[in-house]
């Protein structure tokens, strides 16, 4: 019997994507000139060749000088046109072209860090201060250590004027038409894990009281406005998508979320992907392994449960939206059980695929049984001079630099390896 998870899937916009598995979004770190590089487009071609459904970049900058890692590419200035910039639209048709070489649509994942650009990341210089909605700053942590850390890494935030809105609008209307002129198939506005999307539409980091705070509604027009002015400037048929993180939300506000999610899904978007929790574990759909018998910690499973109602919520109140989840697949049988639950359309799957560029080749191979169609990823090694550090500043940057360097070697051509223990 076929997978389901080999069934296409066609946007509102009529983009057809060839299966349900797609690449995510994941630091790339290879724009050392904060544009398209040789190296960042071989490791694209690799992934092109992979039988993927649909490829999402790792973040592209609308901004040079607000950065989330010193090494994405950005858009360095307002862009005009494909004939008045006819240089750069080449540049990234490079890099489009690479994405797409074998068939599979490839969607930019375009963002702004907002208070979470780091001093280094960025031409603005180490001590301009980021942008964001209300000058909330960044808190790690309530100990000595801790605040010297957030200190080091990131300057006070700016509240938003009026004007800055305005601007930073454009900057996501300009780097969504350029993506379109270049031959991308659609953009993804990152509007998860703390940037600047995520920062409008919290209320913890959006104190406004203007047209854009103040309210779900008033919180949620900076990213209606960016939706509704891309809208007008890219072709009918290219996709626009938004990330929203569940992780990101509480209980207390799932409401005021919702309220969101419906004003969003009722601006056009061709789908929005759920980040967070993790569906690997098929226990919790009912496909239980007889030998796992570690106990998740009570943190854990309120974190999924909380991932698995939201994601449900969102799928019973828009049936018609298209929903990719994305955060822990790891196998055919764990991406199989979210799609036969109805939680969603797509699967995003991450770090097997700078492991693995054609692993969708694996999950799809009907010879193949579901015992062997996975990959299982330990914890990547946390170097030993961070030891001193506080554990939650440093677990999540292991991983993303980790593989972040396996994305490297996979530029190069060279092999790949999973984390040793």
């Amino acid at each position: 019997m076929p997978s389901p998870l080999a069934d296409p899937v066609k946007l509102p916009c009529g983009l057809v994507l060839p299966n349900r598995l797609s690449k995510a979004a994941m630091a790339e770190l290879l724009a050392k000139n904060n544009q398209p590089t040789d190296p960042l487009v071989d490791a694209y071609e690799q992934w092109s060749d992979g039988g993927w459904g649909s490829i999402l970049t790792g973040n592209v900058q609308v901004d040079v000088n607000h950065m989330g890692s010193p090494f994405d590419p950005a858009l360095h200035s307002e862009y005009k046109d494909s004939e008045t910039n006819s240089a750069l639209v080449a540049q990234w048709k490079k890099y489009a072209d690479a994405c797409q070489k074998h068939g599979t649509p490839a969607i930019a994942q375009i963002c702004h860090p907002g208070r979470q650009s780091f001093r280094v990341a960025g031409h603005r210089g180490m001590f301009a201060q980021t942008l964001a909605p209300s000058a909330v700053p960044i808190k790690v942590g309530d100990s000595y250590l801790e605040k010297l850390i957030g200190y080091l890494a990131w300057t006070e935030p700016k509240e938003m004027t009026t004007q800055d809105v305005e601007m930073v609008i454009r900057q996501f209307v300009d780097t969504a038409r350029l993506m379109a002129d270049a031959g991308f198939s659609g953009i993804e506005l990152h509007g998860a894990h703390g940037y600047l999307l995520d920062q409008f539409l919290n209320s913890k980091t959006n104190l406004r009281t203007d047209a854009y705070g103040g309210t779900p509604e008033k919180r949620a027009r900076f990213v209606l406005e960016i939706i509704s002015q891309a809208r007008k400037v890219v072709p009918s048929t290219f996709a626009i998508g938004i990330k929203l993180n569940s992780a990101d939300h509480t209980s207390a506000t799932f409401e005021e979320t919702m309220t969101q999610i419906a004003l969003l899904a009722e601006a056009g978007l061709d789908f929005m992907e759920i980040s967070g929790g993790s569906y690997e574990d098929p226990k919790m759909m009912g496909y239980g392994k007889a030998n796992a018998t570690e106990p998740k910690s009570s943190r854990t499973a309120a974190r999924e449960a909380f991932f698995l109602e939201f994601s449900k919520e969102v799928r019973q109140r828009h049936p018609e939206l298209v929903l990719m989840l994305t955060g822990g697949f790891r196998s055919r049988a764990g991406a199989e059980a979210a799609i036969r639950d109805n939680a969603c359309d797509l699967v995003g799957i991450g770090r097997p695929a700078a492991i693995d560029a054609k692993f969708p080749r694996l999950l799809l191979d009907e010879s193949v049984g579901d015992d062997e169609a996975q990959l299982l990823l330990n914890k990547a090694p946390v170097p030993w001079y961070t030891r001193f550090l506080p554990l939650h500043l440093i677990g999540a940057g292991a991983e993303s630099t980790y593989y972040a360097a396996q994305i490297q070697q996979l530029g190069k051509g060279i092999a790949t390896l999973a984390p040793p223990w």
